[in-house]
């Protein structure tokens, strides 16, 4: 499985290709950053991080795209625009019927460091640590990037079975059920 992973900001989007299963060790084939200046107007910003995106997907080809959900913050502006540049990663993989799954920076923390309150240098050191690096990527939103790859390899195949599960309940017709005392 190939993931490409994405911490997404305006500033700076992180992005991680990691491949590998659950179970067997995994290998980094890319990491990085798209930036964008930030006195540039938002719409600019948006379309810099749409091609620097498109050029990662063209690059590594990977099978999903793991993107972090957008929680709400104290500062709305923030939240915004990592709001804009999570949307423009989804919208990317869509365009490539690439799968797309958001994972919460609690579940990203808790699946590589085993605390969902792990601070980004325990994140980063982690990372490090799976992905067998020499040091730990820079800046955080690559590891974060990374991590989030990672979070989705592992939790993939659980998340799958339950998909298929639920799917498959839907189309199963419910039993009829007789009220008591009819029969």
């Amino acid at each position: 499985m190939k993931v490409l992973g994405v911490d997404p900001g305006l500033t700076r989007c992180g992005v991680g290709v990691v491949e590998g299963v659950a179970g067997r060790p995994l290998t980094m084939a890319g990491v990085g950053v798209v930036r964008t200046p930030a006195d540039a107007d938002v719409a600019h910003r948006l379309v810099l991080i749409e091609r620097g995106l498109e050029e990662w997907l063209d690059r590594y080809r990977p099978e999903y795209v793991a993107v972090e959900r957008v929680f709400s913050q104290h500062n709305v502006r923030t939240v915004m625009g990592t709001a804009q540049a999570s949307a423009v990663a989804m919208l990317c993989a869509a365009r490539r019927g690439l799968p797309v799954a958001l994972h919460t920076p609690s579940e990203v923390k808790a699946a590589v460091t085993g605390s969902g309150r792990a601070d980004k240098a325990q994140v980063g050191a982690m990372v490090t640590r799976l992905l067998r690096l020499a040091a730990p990527p820079k800046p955080a939103d690559a590891a974060d990037a990374l991590a989030l790859a990672i979070c989705h390899i592992w939790r993939a195949p659980a998340v799958n079975r339950l998909q298929a599960a639920q799917a498959a309940a839907r189309r199963t017709p419910a039993p009829v059920r007789t009220p008591k005392g009819t029969r």
